[in-house]
């Protein structure tokens, strides 16, 4: 204490007991509420690795528009392998209360209440009107629960509306480009196997799945353009809706060779199922020779091509669509981070990964 007076020195040791001595009961009671405020803030803001090893179950439940719809139905399916492959590697229960709503908008979104009043941690949702999902986000938002749609894709508008909604789907025009690539890349391999009159003119029919798809009207416009892009000289003789199902386009198919004998060279199919419909038609007024083309390389799908009833089909990877849709679902029923390696376009969208699929 150099420089100091004497009575300045006695002055600050008196301060520096002082100090002491308080500084022992207060530095005590601070460090208990510290370590007491603290534990109670910890315990609100524990890490995402942590809240997932507390929680040990997760509930998803699943409305799917159709569940006869072959491409869901086999989506479905890989869903569930999915949720089982989850459980063993995270040790994390995952229940699927998976619900069909037969096509009818009403019984999906009872489905979605119900599922609300169970306590669903996520909803996975293939709408049965893509238009229509608003009412099923007004139901997901008040509840808080994130919402993942998939196959039919909500508009713009409704999607925008959470940042809590998100969907899983393959992407309708390049589904459409790749079935017009197989018929473009035969054709230009050996013209007479399309053009089988030899008139240098293909005549097609087009099988349409539901007026009111996004991804039907798309995979329509889009493979016929893929088509004359390519130059390939095509010419329509009719189209039809079918929607989706196989008897339908059946039932189109026979009267459309009825109505036109010898016409037609070539069936563009919206999916799988219609194009085997019409190979049904085909085979029951035993013609041969006309070529035809599907999406979504279902069992049956990829069965027709083997046997050479079907020229290709556009294969979209099942397991990576259903992985996807689980590791969105999982991720936020555990209030975590989605995968960064998911890239989502705009935060909200996974597009699955297509090929195509032929027999040569």
């Amino acid at each position: 204490m150099m420089g100091w007076t004497k009575r300045e020195e006695r002055k600050s040791l008196r301060w520096m007991t002082f100090g002491r001595s308080v500084s022992g009961a207060f530095v005590s009671e601070l460090l208990f509420w510290g370590v007491l405020v603290s534990g109670m803030f910890l315990s609100g803001c524990t890490p995402s690795n942590q809240r997932a090893e507390q929680k040990k179950s997760i509930r998803i439940g699943v409305s799917l528009y159709r569940a006869e719809d072959t491409f869901i139905n086999n989506l479905r399916s890989e869903l569930e392998e999915s949720a089982k492959s989850y459980e063993q590697e995270n040790g994390i229960k995952v229940t699927l209360d998976i619900q069909s709503a037969k096509g009818n908008q009403n019984t999906q979104n009872n489905q979605v209440e119900r599922f609300l009043s169970l306590g669903c941690d996520v909803l996975v949702i293939n709408p049965v009107d893509r238009t229509s999902a608003s009412s099923i986000i007004d139901k997901a938002m008040t509840a808080g629960v994130p919402t993942i749609f998939f196959n039919r894709q909500p508009v713009e508008e409704d999607m925008n509306r959470w940042d809590q909604l998100y969907y899983v789907g393959a992407d309708a025009k390049e589904s459409a480009v790749l079935e017009g690539q197989i018929v473009t890349d035969q054709y230009k391999k050996d013209p007479a196997s399309i053009d089988r009159n030899g008139d240098g003119v293909v005549r097609y029919v087009l099988l349409e799945g539901e007026s009111s798809h996004q991804d039907s009207l798309i995979r329509t416009e889009w493979s016929i353009q893929t088509l004359k892009d390519a130059g390939v000289p095509i010419e329509k003789v009719i189209g039809g809706i079918a929607n989706w199902e196989r008897s339908q386009a059946s039932a189109l198919m026979e009267q459309w060779l009825e109505q036109y004998p010898g016409e037609i060279e070539l069936v563009v199919s919206n999916n799988d199922d219609m194009a085997l419909g019409a190979i049904d038609a085909i085979d029951r007024a035993g013609v041969y020779g006309i070529t035809v083309v599907g999406i979504d390389a279902t069992t049956a799908g990829l069965d027709a091509v083997h046997a050479g009833k079907m020229l290709g089909t556009v294969s979209s990877d099942k397991k990576e669509y259903a992985g996807a849709i689980m590791k969105i679902a999982t991720a936020k029923a555990l209030g975590e981070e989605i995968p960064e390696n998911m890239e989502l376009e705009n935060g909200k969208y996974y597009w699955s990964k297509q090929r195509i699929f032929t027999e040569k």
